[in-house]
């Protein structure tokens, strides 16, 4: 293999971490799961997350 070919492997091979599509996209889902939890919770009790938790 010459070094062309390893430069070649390399491009065609998914980062294991960082800033990866798989990454993005769960996170992306997990934090639209969790602002309708926090709305869905906010509606359900009259009280803001802040006030849920003490902070207000």
């Amino acid at each position: 293999m010459s070094p062309v070919d390893g430069a070649r492997t390399m491009e065609n091979q998914e980062a294991k971490f960082g800033f990866t599509t798989f990454a993005e996209k769960w996170n992306g889902r997990l934090a639209m799961l969790g602002f309708v939890i926090g709305v869905a919770t906010e509606l359900l009790t009259g009280q803001g997350i802040l006030s849920q938790i003490g902070l207000m």
